[in-house]
């Protein structure tokens, strides 16, 4: 085994070509591996030698285009994507949205996704507790007066609307018809509610035809119990734990019910992340999503350009769009925000006000026909005779 002073000599040694960060993780890591494998002192400069090879290899050098390298990263691998919607996670029932729209979803920070769905992960206690992951279900899915009725119609003579309900669905979740008159006492318009052999009658009071349908509209969507935006909850048995899928997302709501866990749980929506965790989980959950959407369709990508492009969406503290409401029409350039869309409404507006170009950044000056300041471009040299 080698002398603890022999990796910490060494790390000083080599110090200067890496960083602290780097250093103390690669310390903590030697030390380990030599209580465990009795390195020796070629071994434990071979490892450090490797590591900071490495690190080199990963630097960008200076003037380096890492925004077009990123972009023709990500775009050139999205020509090969597919178009489908997939079953989301093994679990058949749910559909959500994947490949090239997922992406362009995403990049375009949609307030409102096509397919919203979380994955709600239980605390240690309960989670390979099927009977407790039902409970957590029943707490969680969306229940309105049309899912646990067999039929409802309009009673057009006497103005009223007619309920049958299916005793099953409601003891499945756990409802009484005393639960149900509750909550449909809280609608608008509801005069009164009779109940007679699992049917019920609601009346509107002196209410016209429309305005009798435009009632029965709001019934049939009344929600019973659950958190609001969710269809449905299923449950999925993964390694030893059992895991809820979601059709819709409220990750605040669903945070509220005891025997979620917190640290784990997680929405596809990256603006309901922002709203409830914050725009750092923000940024993470935008690499982890494009990420995965990648990996699904067999594509490789550096992460490094997924986290550039996640760093430049969250940068000010809320996510914005790549698009011209985003960044792209918030660039100081006019010619770099013209040659992108809408281009006489740029250079107007920027004649009105009297605009000045500085010519700074790439497009502008692929426009006019000079070296971009970028790689050799970005080097000025004054030479004295």
């Amino acid at each position: 085994m080698v002398d603890l002073s022999y990796i910490d000599n060494q790390l000083v040694e080599y110090g200067e070509k890496t960083t602290e960060h780097i250093l103390g993780q690669l310390k903590e890591k030697l030390y380990m591996a030599n209580e465990k494998y009795n390195l020796s002192n070629d071994e434990v400069t071979s490892i450090i030698e490797d590591c900071i090879k490495t690190y080199e290899r990963s630097l960008v050098d200076p003037g380096e285009a890492v925004g077009t390298i990123a972009a023709q990263s990500l775009g050139e691998p999205g020509t090969q994507m597919t178009l489908n919607t997939f079953h989301y996670a093994g679990v058949a029932d749910i559909n959500v949205t994947l490949g090239l729209p997922r992406i362009i979803e995403i990049v375009d920070a949609r307030k409102d996704p096509n397919t919203p769905v979380m994955r709600i992960y239980l605390d240690e206690e309960i989670r390979e507790s099927r009977e407790k992951a039902e409970d957590i279900v029943k707490e969680i899915e969306g229940t309105t007066i049309e899912s646990i009725s067999k039929s409802m119609k309009i009673d057009v003579i006497n103005m009223s609307i007619v309920v049958e309900l299916d005793t099953y669905k409601m003891e499945k979740q756990g409802l009484t018809i005393e639960d149900i008159k509750e909550k449909l006492y809280k609608l608008k318009k509801v005069e009164s509610i009779e109940d007679e052999d699992n049917f019920l009658t609601l009346k509107a009071g002196d209410v016209s035809l429309m305005e009798l349908r435009k009632f029965f509209n709001r019934v049939k969507g009344h929600q019973l119990k659950g958190i609001k935006n969710v269809k449905r909850a299923l449950i999925k048995k993964e390694a030893e734990e059992y895991v809820i899928y979601t059709e819709g997302s409220n990750l605040g709501e669903a945070f509220k019910i005891p025997g979620v866990d917190l640290s784990r749980s997680i929405s596809n929506d990256i603006n309901e992340i922002q709203r409830v965790l914050g725009i750092e989980a923000a940024r993470r959950a935008i690499v982890d999503e494009i990420r995965k959407t990648l990996e699904e369709q067999g594509l490789e990508v550096d992460i490094r350009h997924i986290m550039l492009l996640s760093d430049l969406m969250t940068m000010e503290g809320e996510i914005k769009q790549i698009g011209r409401h985003g960044i792209s029409g918030e660039k100081s350039s006019i010619l770099a925000r013209a040659s992108f869309e809408v281009t006489t409404n740029h250079l107007m507006k920027a004649a009105k006000f009297g605009e000045i170009d500085t010519l700074s950044g790439v497009t502008e000056n692929v426009i006019i026909g000079q070296p971009i300041p970028m790689g050799t471009g970005n080097v000025k040299l004054i030479m004295k005779k």
